[in-house]
């Protein structure tokens, strides 16, 4: 017996989506969105990083002087 795959979906703004509904465009928009959410995740995960990094250099400097 083969396992039934649930469809693959989308949820935007609390409604779900069907996958196989979608146009070829609205599929590349999805895809740039979930892009970009990555790319944004990333630059505040450096940002994070970049801040904790000058408070230490910072605490360095006072320290010494």
């Amino acid at each position: 017996m083969s396992k039934k795959q649930k469809e693959q979906t989308i949820t935007i703004d609390e409604k779900e989506y069907k996958v196989s509904d979608l146009s070829q465009e609205q599929i590349m928009n999805v895809n740039h969105c979930q892009d970009l959410q990555r790319k944004l995740d990333s630059a505040r995960f450096n940002v994070q990083q970049l801040e904790g990094g000058y408070k230490h250099f910072l605490n360095v400097l006072t320290a010494s002087l």
